[in-house]
């Protein structure tokens, strides 16, 4: 048996997430794996016209991230139901950074960037979190992102 990384870890299921934190996770996955233009193509096409505006704020979070990254991001495939443990810190932040929770916003991103990258990525994590919660609300929640 081979030891998986701790931030590779399943730590529950996508499906039993928030929107906005499944989101964020789903929109993880696919800048990870199409780039910008791919996270782009499916938030237009499931959320509309904000979708375009999400897309921009959740890629630079995202090249935030893993410009000042501790160590790389874990994640699980894009079509796997699983939750892994960097990709729930990461909805975590960006669910607590909406809601203006700065202070722990800023103790998760710690744990993610180097200290002096935090404040930053607080910022970004709270302008991807608030475009996607606006696109929710007018559109619903996604039927499918890849």
């Amino acid at each position: 048996m081979s030891a998986m990384s701790p931030g590779g870890a399943p730590v529950g299921r996508l499906d039993t997430l928030p929107p906005l934190e499944g989101l964020s996770v789903r929109a993880l996955r696919r800048w990870c794996d199409g780039g910008a233009e791919a996270l782009t193509e499916d938030l237009t096409g499931s959320l509309g016209d904000r979708g375009e505006g999400a897309a921009r704020a959740f890629d630079a979070l995202c090249r935030h991230c893993l410009a000042g990254c501790r160590r790389p991001l874990l994640r699980h495939g894009g079509t796997c139901p699983c939750l892994g443990a960097d990709e729930a810190a990461f909805a975590r932040l960006v669910q607590t950074a909406t809601e203006g929770e700065r202070e722990d916003a800023l103790m998760l991103a710690c744990c993610m960037v180097r200290h002096d990258l935090a404040p930053a990525l607080v910022h970004l994590a709270q302008m991807a979190g608030l475009a996607l919660a606006c696109a929710l609300a007018t559109r619903g929640r996604p039927s499918a992102l890849h």
